[in-house]
């Protein structure tokens, strides 16, 4: 917030200022490069069971190489909590910095730690660390940035600037998507296993360390400066948070259900559910997936400006009401052709912008600025883990009991809870912001 404008009585202008753009353009950055390190693990998962684990034991390396996939989920509600208090207390800088020096230094770690056949036991317990590590740093960092990108933004711009860290979650998956395509593709086997897959962690390290310097360079805001000087933070943001928001906290909670749930079955399980459910082969379900996610990418920063026209109530209630009226026939209209599919695919990604474009805003205005980062990161991290946690397993269970046509109703009734809290929260698009 521009103070100085206030005191004068002139009303703020919505035109970024050099230092709001500089502000945005790190924060999306940092955000992307810190999520590569993140996807990088997806995607290399089946090398890194081979190197760390037992080669005598194929299926038991696999399935314990996901099981630390899914420990360092565990572990970012804990981040979230930590972290969202470092950046309440100490600025959303250091908190920012903090999270992507985590995630860039462990990628590192990951990238030249000797696989079990050269120190044994020490390889897997070296990876288990390092992933605990960065996702207690993934949990910090969702609060934080958030926080930051709304609080840098110009007035009657907060949707916008928040949409961008969506943009920049998204564009990291790209990112590290192509590196795997990139180097599966130029490599022989023997070189992937061998060093490919690690240089692939050393690019999403350095990348990193750029996203570093770029945090290093700003300036924290306005709104937590503002804060501090005038006494108003707190020495401990998370029982602040629980006894003066608890509200606004279940609302988070609230607002991320749909959210995540639909975001993981369209974006991450539907090229699966239409190849086991159509036939049609995986390839194909997965280009129209990434040109999906290209227009998606894209059009989230206009979907930014169209909440900060119309409203949050209203573009997150066509969210979740699209999906609860459409859920059922979109995925009964799956076959097995191409444009079938990546026209079903992109009416759920449109309507997910909705959400997206969103949720950093809306979490962040429900909060003063000395619990912020905490109220945003910690109800998010819980309901990712609880909803879309579980989301996997939910939807295997189904598909494998023979539930498959019953997908629609997980992700209306899912749509419909959201959509409730949708429609009787407040609208905060005018809401004073500090």
């Amino acid at each position: 917030m521009n103070t100085d404008t206030a005191a004068s009585g002139i009303a703020p202008s919505n035109k970024l200022t050099p230092r709001q753009r500089k502000a945005i353009v790190a924060g999306t950055v940092g955000n992307a490069v810190e999520w590569v390190d993140w996807a990088l693990y997806a995607i290399f998962v089946k090398i890194i069971a081979d190197v760390f684990f037992p080669k005598a034991h194929g299926g038991v390396a696999l399935l314990s190489t996901l099981a630390i996939f899914a420990v360092g989920f565990v572990m970012r509600p804990v981040g979230a909590a930590v972290l969202g208090m470092y950046a309440d207390r100490h600025g959303r800088k250091k908190g920012l910095t903090l999270t992507i020096g985590l995630m860039a230094g462990c990628g590192f770690v990951i990238a030249f730690t000797p696989g079990y056949e050269t120190i044994g036991i020490a390889a897997p317990l070296i990876l288990l660390l390092a992933r605990l590590a960065q996702g207690f740093s993934a949990g910090g960092e969702f609060g934080s940035s958030s926080a930051f990108l709304v609080e840098s933004a110009a007035a009657g711009r907060r949707a916008f600037a928040g949409s961008w860290q969506q943009v920049s979650v998204a564009v990291g998956a790209l990112i590290a998507s192509l590196l795997g395509t990139t180097f599966t593709s130029l490599l022989s086997e023997g070189a992937l296993h061998s060093w490919g897959w690690r240089v692939a962690f050393v690019i999403g390290g350095l990348l990193g360390l750029v996203g570093l310097w770029l945090r290093v360079s700003i300036e924290d805001t306005d709104s937590f400066a503002e804060t501090k000087a005038r006494g108003q933070d707190r020495k401990n943001p998370l029982k602040a948070m629980f006894v003066e928001h608890p509200l606004a906290a279940l609302r988070v909670v609230g607002i991320t259900v749909a959210g995540t749930l639909t975001y993981y079955i369209w974006v991450n399980y539907l090229p699966t559910y239409a190849n086991l459910t159509t036939g049609i082969p995986l390839e194909r379900a997965l280009l129209s997936q990434t040109l999906c996610l290209i227009v998606f990418v894209v059009l989230l920063p206009f979907a930014g400006l169209l909440s900060d026209r119309l409203g949050r109530k209203p573009t997150m209630a066509a969210f979740a009401g699209g999906f609860v009226v459409l859920a059922w026939p979109m995925l009964h209209l799956l076959n097995d052709s191409f444009v079938v599919l990546f026209l079903i695919q992109l009416t759920g990604m449109l309507l997910i912008l909705g959400y997206s474009a969103n949720c950093a805003v809306i979490m962040a205005e429900q909060f003063p600025p000395e619990v912020r980062a905490t109220g945003i990161a910690l109800p998010y991290a819980l309901a990712v883990a609880v909803f879309g946690g579980t989301a996997p397993y939910i939807t295997t269970w189904m598909s494998d009991s023979g539930h498959a046509d019953k997908l629609w109703l997980y992700v209306s009734g899912a749509a419909l809870v959201s959509l409730v809290i949708y429609l009787t929260m407040p609208e905060t698009k005018d809401k004073e912001f500090a």
